[in-house]
């Protein structure tokens, strides 16, 4: 038969093509076939003759060259090759060095900062304390509510009571103290005289110092004696919580009996027990929370 042949043919021009394509030969020589036996029905219902040797011919060609071109587009088909995995490209030593040298600088820097951040907290957190003269006076008082004073060598300049015989001069470096100090506590002023006289220098010197103004010191409350003794009995009979005095000799006598004191000297001088406090001058002690 026709179809017979041309199916022969079809296979065998399509052999070497089905050793490339693998499967997809047969279903093309599958088709082949339909082909042909198509062309072979309709040509018997033509109404005219058709010379059915020539029909054979050209179908036989017609399949060769159907076959040939899709045989070799199955060859010239590219196959599909494997993604081979993108190399790293591995860092060059420069590259390595550059940014361990960046790294380390950004560490650096980083660090640097948080160091800066810590000091600058430390120094906020140890800084002196602006407190107020009040605040200081206070504080360093421990809530003392009477205090006892010296004139000579503390809230004046002379140091001997013979000086007081010819001039009495207070030190402007001591009013604003005593007087923050007169706003809270009951203040006593006293002193070893020769006479009189000295006695009414020294009130008129206070007053024209203005520490007898309103809120200030009581002028009842400055006491005179003729004796060191006098002086120290003062103390004892008044029991205040601070004395203030520039008298070593009556400092130590008074640490029995008295709370605080304070040794008023030209020289820093140790602490002879734990209640007694040393200072160069009354405002030097309140000058800052860290005089003693």
């Amino acid at each position: 038969m026709a179809s017979e042949s041309v199916a022969a043919a079809a296979a065998a021009v399509s052999a070497p093509a089905a050793a490339a394509g693998g499967g997809k030969d047969d279903e093309l020589a599958d088709l082949v076939r339909r082909l042909v036996d198509a062309l072979a029905r309709y040509s018997d219902r033509l109404p005219f003759d058709l010379d059915r040797q020539k029909l054979r011919s050209l179908t036989t060609l017609a399949a060769i060259a159907i076959t040939l071109v899709f045989a070799w587009k199955l060859l010239r088909a590219p196959q599909e090759q494997p993604r081979r995995p993108r190399r790293r490209v591995a860092p060059s030593p420069s590259n390595t060095s550059s940014r361990s040298r960046q790294g380390t600088l950004a560490g650096t820097d980083a660090c640097s900062s948080a160091d800066s951040r810590a000091h600058e907290a430390i120094n906020q957190l140890f800084q002196p304390v602006n407190l107020t003269l009040e605040q200081l006076v206070r504080h360093k008082l421990s809530e003392g509510r009477r205090v006892t004073c010296r004139l000579l060598g503390v809230i004046l300049e002379e140091t001997t009571p013979e000086e007081l015989q010819n001039h009495v001069t207070v030190r402007p470096s001591v009013l604003e103290v005593l007087l923050e100090i007169a706003k809270f506590c009951d203040v006593y002023l006293m002193e070893r005289i020769l006479d009189d006289e000295s006695g009414e220098k020294v009130l008129s010197a206070l007053s024209e110092a203005g520490l007898f103004t309103s809120g200030g010191l009581i002028r009842d409350k400055v006491l005179f004696c003729s004796t060191e003794n006098g002086r120290t009995s003062f103390v004892r009979q008044l029991e205040p919580d601070w004395h203030i005095d520039s008298s070593s000799e009556i400092v130590h006598q008074l640490s029995r009996f008295i709370k605080y004191q304070l040794h008023i000297s030209p020289q820093q001088t140790e602490r002879a027990a734990a209640n007694i406090f040393s200072s160069t001058s009354l405002e030097q002690f309140f000058g800052g929370l860290d005089q003693r």
